[in-house]
Order: C-alpha cells, then sequence, then structure tokens
C-alpha cells in the first residue's frame, strides 16, 4: 500500500502563491501516476491535475496557473500560482495505477490511494 501525506497549504491572498507537496512511501512508487484533487463546502470533488511518466494533465480551471511535478525523492509537487478565492478548497493527493490519457486521470475511480488532505485558502 502507498502512503501519501499532503503538506503546505496556507492561507493567501488572492494573486499570490503556493506549492502543496505529496510524500509518497513505499518502493512502488513509480509504479503510480498522482494527481491531485480538490473539494470546497457543498461542492464535489474535483480533478486539478495529474502526471505520469512525463505527461502531465490539467483542469481547464487551472492550466496556465498551475504545475505538477515530481521529483526523484518520491515527492509530487503542485506549484500554484496567480491563486483566486475560487481556488479555497481541501487540496488531496493520490496514486493511480499508469494508463495513457486525461480521460482516465480525471476520475476518481481511477485513483486506488488517497491523502487526509491539506487547507487552501485564498482571501481577497
Amino acid at each position: 500500500q502507498v502512503q501519501l501525506v499532503e503538506s503546505g497549504g496556507a492561507l493567501v491572498q488572492a494573486g499570490g502563491s503556493l506549492r502543496l507537496s505529496c510524500a509518497a512511501s513505499g518502493r512502488t512508487f513509480s509504479t503510480y501516476a498522482m494527481g491531485w484533487f480538490r473539494q470546497a463546502p457543498g461542492k464535489e470533488r474535483e480533478f486539478v491535475a495529474a502526471i505520469s511518466w512525463g505527461s502531465t494533465y490539467y483542469a481547464d480551471s487551472v492550466k496556465g496557473r498551475f504545475t505538477i511535478s515530481r521529483d526523484n525523492a518520491n515527492t509530487v509537487y503542485l506549484q500554484m500560482n496567480s491563486l483566486k478565492p475560487e481556488d479555497t478548497a481541501v487540496y488531496y493527493c493520490a496514486a493511480a495505477r499508469l494508463a495513457s490519457d486525461y480521460n482516465y486521470y480525471r476520475m476518481e475511480g481511477a485513483y486506488d490511494y488517497w491523502g487526509h488532505g491539506t487547507q487552501v485558502t485564498v482571501s481577497s
């Protein structure tokens, strides 16, 4: 089983930036694609971004502002720039079996493991 722990959530003013981190455990980490989802109160959990073997995928709402990346230390990042109040949500890191396209990675059901979330609040 893969364990995921998110960090980096904070209160930030609109227009500011944050970088979220997701630390993944296990020697099988490289077997998985990684994704970020978010959920605001009263709203459905929504796909934000995902990364597989050199490919990245983004929701239209964050494309051009957010960047997902991963390093060789079992950590996945979500760099968030030009933050808007509507970005306020709990952000979750998740791990999915490797596949080939956006239609797969945007589905919650593709992900086998989830972190507990980190709160991002963007004020005006």
